[in-house]
């Protein structure tokens, strides 16, 4: 591993010093997801129930907003996304079942400004894990399932998809998903590997792998901002961002350890907010300039 400069040092500490606001979300919540609406409401979803919390902007508590309990009472949810074009929160729904059953999931679509639902659909195979998504320019999504290594395209409603990638050698824990300059990128949970998913004219992608100058542990929600892909390490405890020239990507660090299992990033403003699955909370550091 490389030695920090001193400026980077210093930096380093700017960004550990401090965060601008804290949400708090139920003891034993775990909010393995969060996404923000375009009023600065935060959404998390939770990892240990089948809720989906929200706080308004400025407030320092969230509340359940969306409980699906009565549907699926041992689920829980992964990945959300708000998509203001479509008045659409998206989220990965895990389904009840039995591990001799397999775990499956679910794409739900509910509406943004009530969390009324609007849409589903049931990711194939036996088992499967809806994980993360983003929505591309033609407005359908992009949803990778973490234990098939696959990558999906859902039509625009959120009813009907198409296979984009599956790979299991490379993609087995593809998890975090966005795009960057107009291309598509993913990341491995547990490998801690960084694609670029090249697309062609048919909708069929290949991948690309982009060399980090850092090592990487258990990289995990992932979005754009600012030309830059800001990351959460999971094991790390720590948020990085990632500028990519080529194949090769540069990591720097925003903030290394003092949160518990950091999970999912959310660029807001001059902001960028941060989830703490163990620690039952999101926070908020300030976006480097």
């Amino acid at each position: 591993m490389r030695l920090l400069t001193a400026a980077a040092m210093s930096a380093l500490f700017v960004f550990s010093a401090a965060h601008a606001a804290e949400i708090t979300t139920p003891p034993g919540s775990q909010p393995e997801s969060l996404t923000v609406a375009p009023d600065g409401t935060v959404i998390l979803g939770s990892a240990s129930s089948p809720k989906i919390y929200r706080a308004k902007k400025g407030a320092t508590t969230a509340e359940v907003w969306i409980d699906v309990s009565r549907e699926v009472p041992n689920g829980t949810f992964l990945g959300v996304l708000a998509d203001a074009g479509s008045n659409t929160l998206w989220a990965c729904q895990i389904n009840d079942g039995s591990p001799a059953e397999g775990r499956k999931s679910t794409l739900r679509g509910f509406d943004l400004k009530t969390g009324a639902a609007k849409s589903r659909w049931d990711l194939p195979s036996e088992t499967n894990l809806c994980n993360d998504m983003v929505v591309a320019p033609d407005k359908s999504l992009y949803v990778t399932d973490t234990f098939r290594g696959r990558i999906w395209n859902v039509k625009p409603g959120g009813t009907e998809a198409t296979l984009v990638i599956d790979n299991m050698r490379y993609l087995f824990g593809v998890d975090g998903i966005d795009f960057l300059n107009g291309q598509l990128y993913v990341n491995t949970v547990f490998a801690g590997n960084l694609y670029r998913v090249n697309i062609d004219a048919q909708g069929k992608g290949t991948l690309t792998e982009i060399f980090m100058d850092r090592l990487v542990k258990n990289p995990d929600g992932m979005r754009f901002a600012n030309g830059k892909l800001f990351v959460a390490e999971n094991a790390g405890a720590r948020v990085h961002y990632l500028t990519i020239k080529g194949e090769s990507g540069t990591v720097t660090v925003m903030k290394d350890g003092g949160m518990k299992v950091p999970t999912a990033v959310q660029p807001f403003g001059n902001e960028l907010w941060v989830a703490e699955r163990m620690g039952d909370k999101a926070i908020s550091l300030p976006m480097p300039k």
